[in-house]
């Protein structure tokens, strides 16, 4: 199951909040985020939400080829048309229980200051419209957690979505993946 996200295939994606206003281009939500359009996956019994701009492509899960010493949440590397992509498990890296691939399981492949990444979920659920007021600010939390990278909370129907900016949680420093500093 490969899907191509194109930007004229998102542009039309019909939102799931239908009847609600859009946001204009720049409205802020509290301090931290911005409302827009959202692949939604899930990871364990939680459900997150990234940028729909940052997602290149979603593909079924495939065992990439193991890079020795990595870290445990990084499973290796896979040949996409040619580029060499790293591949994180998320389901590890935000301690899940679900660390098993089955069918559902996909990897989401994105498009990160010019760097393409790899990242498995357990399973896309899809992509939605959020107008500004429905996200509300990410609770602050013991600063021995790092929330940096969660951007906002936003309910939908009876489902509570945690927003987050995937660029800056694969740039943190115990990623390694992105240079901060790049451009």
């Amino acid at each position: 199951m490969n899907m191509v996200l194109e930007s004229a295939s998102v542009a039309s994606t019909p939102s799931a909040l239908t009847g609600k206003g859009r946001v204009a281009a720049g409205q802020a939500v509290g301090q931290h985020h911005l409302g827009g359009e959202f692949l939604t996956f899930r990871l364990g019994a939680e459900e997150y939400g990234i940028e729909i701009l940052k997602v290149q492509e979603i593909r079924s899960y495939e065992p990439p080829t193991r890079i020795a010493n990595s870290a445990p949440f990084f499973k290796g590397v896979v040949n996409l048309r040619g580029v060499i992509v790293p591949i994180v498990d998320l389901r590890l890296k935000f301690g899940c229980d679900s660390a098993e691939y089955n069918g559902f399981t996909v990897v989401i492949v994105l498009n990160i200051r010019g760097r393409v990444v790899g990242a498995v979920v357990d399973s896309v659920s899809d992509v939605l419209e959020l107008p500004g007021e429905a996200v509300r600010p990410a609770p602050e939390i013991d600063a021995a957690v790092d929330t940096s990278y969660i951007t906002g909370i936003a309910n939908v129907a009876d489902r509570m979505l945690i927003l987050m900016d995937i660029e800056a949680l694969m740039s943190s420093a115990d990623m390694g993946l992105i240079d901060a500093a790049m451009q």
